[in-house]
C-alpha cells in the first residue's frame, strides 16, 4: 500500500483550515496546518511535505514573500489559495515558481485535481521519456511526437515549446517563463512569438483547433497543458 502524501495548509483563516484538513483527510492525504508564514516556513524546514497550500494574505509577511523564499530550497509543488483575482498577483505568484493558483471560493473538486496533477509531475518529472495522452504519444528522449501512431512533423522550436508545457502537466506557464525558457530572456516581450507557434501546436495536435483539449489558454495568463 502506498504512503499517504503529506501535505502542509499555511493559511490564518482557521475555517478554511479545517475544510481543507477534512477535503483532504478523507482523500487520504496527511495534513499539518501553519497559520502564520513563520510557521509554515518551519515546519516546511522540519518535515518537508510532498505539497504545499499556501494563502497569500498573511498575517506576519506577504504571501509572495514566503513562496520566493521557500523557492530557495523546498522543490516540491505549492499551490496558492487567495481571494487575489487580480492578473499582476497571479502572474507574479506563478513567476516567483507557484506551481498552480486558486481563487477563493474554489471548489473542493478542482482542488484535489489540482494536487493530484501537481503530485503526479513531482513524481513522473523528466523520468519517463515516452509519454502518451489519449491519442498523442511524446517521446521526449528521440524528440518524436505521434498522433493517433502517426508521426507529426514539428520544428525545433514547436517540439521545445511542448515539451515544456508537457513537463509541467497541469500547471500554468506564463507568457513571460515560456518565452524565456524556449526563445531566450530578449524575447520575454515578444509576445505575438508565443501566439504563432502555439496557434500551429494547436493545428497540427488538436483535434479542433477552435476547442482545444490539450494546450488550454489561460486568460492574460499564459497556457496550461492538460493531458487527462
Amino acid at each position: 500500500m502506498s504512503t499517504a502524501n503529506n501535505i502542509l495548509i499555511i493559511d490564518d483563516e482557521s475555517q478554511i483550515c479545517k475544510l481543507l484538513q477534512i477535503a483532504l483527510e478523507s482523500n487520504n492525504y496527511k495534513t499539518n496546518i501553519a497559520n502564520t508564514a513563520q510557521e509554515g516556513i518551519v515546519k516546511a524546514a522540519n518535515h518537508p511535505p510532498d505539497l504545499i497550500l499556501l494563502d497569500l494574505g498573511l498575517p506576519d509577511k506577504n504571501g509572495q514573500e514566503v513562496l520566493a523564499e521557500l523557492r530557495n530550497w523546498y522543490k516540491s509543488p505549492v499551490i496558492i489559495l487567495s481571494v487575489q483575482k487580480d492578473e499582476e498577483n497571479i502572474v507574479t505568484a506563478l513567476d516567483n515558481g507557484a506551481t498552480d493558483y486558486l481563487t477563493k471560493p474554489f471548489r473542493t473538486g478542482e482542488l484535489l485535481a489540482r494536487i493530484r496533477s501537481a503530485l503526479r509531475n513531482a513524481i513522473l518529472e523528466k523520468n519517463e521519456p515516452i509519454v502518451v495522452y489519449h491519442d498523442l504519444q511524446m517521446d521526449l528522449m528521440n524528440r518524436v511526437v505521434k498522433k493517433n501512431n502517426t508521426v507529426i512533423k514539428l520544428t525545433s522550436t514547436e517540439f521545445n515549446l511542448l515539451s515544456l508545457l508537457v513537463n509541467n502537466e497541469g500547471k500554468v506557464l506564463t507568457h513571460q517563463y515560456l518565452l524565456k525558457e524556449v526563445w531566450g530572456p530578449t524575447y520575454v516581450n515578444e509576445s505575438q512569438y508565443l501566439r504563432v507557434f502555439i496557434g500551429q501546436l494547436r493545428k497540427k495536435i488538436e483535434d479542433d483547433f477552435n476547442v482545444p483539449k490539450y494546450i488550454i489558454t489561460e486568460s492574460g495568463i499564459g497556457y496550461r497543458f492538460i493531458g487527462n
